[in-house]
């Protein structure tokens, strides 16, 4: 019988395989054609390695801002809001000021991409206060508004939660697919040059069809950008346990993702997620992950029941996704016990939450993966109240 240290090697082991196996993955095509009003700079299509790429400039560290202002009767405070990015920002560069913090991943030429995440909506979605002020912070540090791209893979969800009607003007946006399917194999807004070959399909399609057992890399990140600043959610996920930042890349930069939970047994998103992260056009042009947990989900998500959401009021910054992905993971894990709810590991299937086992371990895995810092004594948690 294989011990638990042992699976965890050999399916790390499988995992960082896979993704070294696909054919030169940061390396891509010259793209065929530019989008509508595309800034004048060009994003480079080889993603190459550089200090700032995952787990990036402070690999186990994570800064919490906690805001007791910060939402009053379900509205996000903006003023609040701004006083927590700016010191959780120097909070975690250690910088003189919020303005040098960001130069310290962005600057002037750069096209920088942002990462939504419209699913829980209307009630735990990407917030305009929070967006605003990350695009604020790109522009302090030189990043030209034009060369500023807002993000989320399907088109109709975008527009749905509205996040077009706040963004300032000159801002640009950007998706993979008009619209959310059950298959999602159609690779049109994807990357032919980008993806990871899995032996892992839906139900019914045979391995030899590549297309069902490749994720193809949205042209958004190989293309359009430089640079992302993944901005997450603190979310419950019946089928991953949680989804905060390893799981906003997995989840929203490839296509072919239903495959990782094809059905409410057949789970593989504790390979699938560190998996996708590990390619080198994501993990390499990853620069920041903030994640916005002045709400959360404690149940029921990745779509949010209003039942299970809370006023968490923290914001939490870092560059290793992975040690924020622990935080959280205990964060969510603590507001259950709270509430009478069992860890996420100890849970059953009930009527919101249908999947046999979660798997929150795919956090574990991608720092066996080297994409962060799993180990609790090895994380610097920098937390402050403001």
């Amino acid at each position: 019988m294989l011990s638990r240290r042992s699976c965890l090697k050999s399916v790390g082991g499988g995992i960082a395989a896979l993704a070294a196996g696909a054919p030169e993955i940061g390396e891509a095509a010259e793209p065929k054609g530019k989008p509508a009003s595309k800034s004048k700079a060009e994003p480079k299509a080889k993603a190459t390695p550089s200090k700032l790429a995952i787990p990036g400039l402070y690999r186990g560290r994570v800064a919490a801002v906690h805001g007791d202002r910060s939402i009053e009767k379900g509205v996000y405070h903006p003023e609040t809001i701004r006083t927590m990015m700016r010191r959780g920002m120097i909070e975690l560069t250690g910088a003189d000021d919020w303005v040098e913090a960001w130069k310290q991943f962005v600057g002037r030429g750069d096209v920088v991409g942002l990462k939504l995440n419209p699913v829980g909506m209307p009630h735990v979605i990407s917030d305009a206060s929070v967006v605003r002020e990350v695009i604020a912070g790109l522009e302090a540090a030189g990043v030209k508004r034009k060369d500023i791209v807002v993000y989320d893979r399907y088109k109709d969800q975008f527009f749905q939660a509205g996040f077009d009607k706040w963004l300032p003007d000159g801002v640009r946006v950007s998706h993979a697919a008009e619209k959310y399917d059950d298959i999602q194999q159609n690779i049109s807004g994807y990357d032919p040059e980008h993806y990871l070959d899995l032996p892992l399909t839906l139900p019914g399609y045979p391995l030899e069809d590549v297309k069902a057992r490749r994720s193809y890399a949205a042209r958004f990140i190989t293309q359009e950008v430089d640079k992302l600043i993944n901005l997450p959610l603190l979310k419950d996920h019946q089928s991953a346990g949680i989804t905060m930042a390893l799981k906003n890349l997995s989840h929203g930069l490839v296509n072919n993702v239903a495959r990782s939970h094809g059905t409410r047994s057949l789970n593989a998103c504790n390979m699938f997620i560190p998996a996708v992260v590990a390619l080198p056009i994501i993990r390499n042009k990853t620069v920041l992950h903030i994640m916005d947990g002045v709400k959360g989900l404690y149940h029921g998500g990745p779509s949010a029941r209003p039942e299970f959401v809370w006023e968490h009021k923290t914001l939490y910054f870092a560059t290793d996704p992975v040690a924020l992905d622990r935080i959280g993971w205990d964060v969510i894990d603590a507001k259950r016990v709270e509430v009478g709810k069992p860890k996420l590991v100890e849970d059953k299937p009930d009527q919101f939450s249908t999947f046999v086992h979660r798997q929150p371990e795919h956090v574990e895995i991608a720092g066996a993966l080297g994409l962060g810092e799993w180990d609790l004594k090895k994380i610097d948690l920098r937390s402050l109240k403001v």
